[in-house]
């Protein structure tokens, strides 16, 4: 059991900063909040209703973007973006993967093999999948701000306060210290289990 006691609420318009060591079970929290994983123990709600009984309606308000860039190697970026958009039940797929490349600065990368891009580069392209989403929904992010150069880490930053904004929710991880406006941090050293 990694957790004790544990009570994290995510509310609409809140970015919460998810605080810990290395090895401290931030990704794993992380992944079971995102269905990805079950708990040992105690139960995972949203909207009031345990996780596992929400279904398509947890599935379909929540974006989680891991620490791994999940980008298909063997794809341009723009379809490995647009395939994703796709997943998510969104229309018209490839322009809209192709705008939020633009707005991620990578528009002169689309047609590249993921496989040719810079570590920095697969992660905006990771990240562009937040431009697809308008909704304002569960964002579920584990280091995003990862290999971003300050540039980059400003967009992210604007992106993640205008998101909040309209009502989202962003739970994230960092190494880096987070300075969004009206982030909360929770540290996870006192729920985790000896």
């Amino acid at each position: 059991m990694l957790f004790t006691g544990l009570d994290l609420q995510l509310a609409p318009g809140s970015v919460t900063w998810l605080r810990g060591t290395n090895g401290s079970g931030k990704t794993s929290l992380l992944r079971i909040l995102a269905g990805l994983s079950h708990p040992a123990e105690g139960e995972v709600l949203w909207a009031g209703q345990p996780l596992r009984k929400a279904g398509d309606q947890a599935r379909q308000g929540t974006v989680y973007i891991s620490h791994a860039n999940a980008l298909k190697d063997d794809l341009t970026l723009l379809e490995s973006v647009a395939f994703g958009a796709a997943l998510s039940g969104l229309a018209d797929v490839t322009a809209r993967a192709g705008a939020a490349l633009d707005a991620m600065g990578l528009k002169s990368r689309a047609d590249a093999p993921v496989r040719t891009l810079s570590q920095g580069q697969r992660r905006r392209g990771a990240l562009a999948r937040l431009r697809l989403d308008d909704a304002p929904r569960t964002w579920i992010l584990d280091e995003p701000f990862d290999a971003l150069d300050t540039a980059s880490v400003d967009a992210l930053a604007r992106l993640i306060e205008g998101h909040a904004k309209r009502g989202g929710a962003v739970l994230l991880t960092s190494h880096q210290p987070v300075t969004l406006a009206g982030t909360q941090a929770f540290d996870l050293e006192p729920f985790r289990a000896r």
